[in-house]
């Protein structure tokens, strides 16, 4: 089956501006000519291939043709750059607030130095990075997932360690002999798919406490731990400065909790992509421990 680039560009459109209206103010078309492609397409493949929702989504059956018009615009894009064109060529990618925040902010400066490329990034949690690849709406992501998507690679990163703190004045507060009151000290948590604080619980026999925090920002995240609002699980690189300064601790009988992480991208020959990858593995020699991944059953951040 052969397929129209316009249309497939406009499939592309719908779904990343989220209207029919959007996409044809940003192709320069009528809403009506918007239209007219998708159902051409339609008809053409037999499926209902948008969701006519706000904002629109591809559905099932149009998440493989989403994928094939990314694809085909990133190629396009990388041609035309070698044609002596200076096209940007467009790379989303899916990567978690932590990671963002620490080890792979290198990665932005190899693409910057560069200068060829647009740098997408959308935040997302493991199950939902799953799902972008999967639906074809970002080109690779970082997870912690060592199954490969459909259509994609993946190669082992590193380890990102995380360890519990909190503000000396909060353990002094709630202090129980050697040990802190798991059950009532406050606890600071990401967003509902964090399960990190939960990990550390668990090994202690105790159900979250009665106050929790929600603080879904990694920066943001770290200051409200150190403003004694709670204690919360935090990445090795971003706590060490605050133990070395006395501003956290950690909390005792807290052990660290490592997750594994790896980069998934699609699978076909892109320059573009494949300098992102080499980033990205530059970038992740920060992960390298000669310690094993514990397998404790956290998840990553988005």
């Amino acid at each position: 089956m052969r397929f129209d680039l316009a249309q497939l560009e406009t499939l592309l459109a719908i779904c990343e501006e989220g209207t029919f209206d959007a996409a044809a103010r940003r192709l320069h078309l009528t809403p009506s000519a918007v239209s007219q492609r998708i159902r051409a397409l339609e008809q053409q493949t037999g499926r209902v291939l948008v969701n006519r929702s706000t904002p629109a989504r591809a559905t099932s059956a149009g998440e493989p043709l989403l994928s094939l018009a990314r694809q085909q615009r990133l190629l396009a894009a990388e041609a035309a750059r070698l044609l002596g064109d200076e096209a940007v060529v467009d790379l989303p990618v899916a990567v978690n607030a932590d990671s963002l925040a620490t080890w792979f902010r290198p990665v932005l400066a190899a693409v910057a130095a560069r200068g060829t490329a647009a740098l997408r990034l959308q935040l997302s949690d493991q199950a939902h990075t799953q799902d972008l690849l999967r639906g074809g709406e970002v080109l690779a992501a970082v997870t912690d997932d060592p199954r490969p998507v459909q259509g994609c690679e993946v190669a082992a990163l590193g380890t990102i360690r995380y360890r519990p703190a909190a503000t000396p004045e909060l353990l002094d507060r709630f202090a129980r002999g050697r040990s802190v009151d798991w059950a009532r000290i406050p606890l600071v948590v990401f967003n509902e798919q964090d399960r990190l604080q939960d990990v550390v619980l668990d090994r202690h026999g105790v159900p979250r406490p009665p106050t929790v925090h929600r603080v879904p920002s990694s920066a943001d995240f770290l200051e409200a731990v150190k403003s004694g609002l709670g204690w919360g699980v935090l990445p090795e690189a971003q706590l060490e400065p605050e133990l070395a300064s006395g501003r956290l601790a950690p909390l005792p009988g807290g052990r660290h909790l490592d997750v594994t992480l790896h980069w998934q991208r699609w699978r076909f020959a892109s320059p573009t992509l494949a300098e992102l990858t080499h980033d990205v593995r530059v970038a992740a020699q920060a992960l390298r421990r000669p310690q094993r991944a514990t397998g404790n059953g956290a998840r990553l951040r988005s």
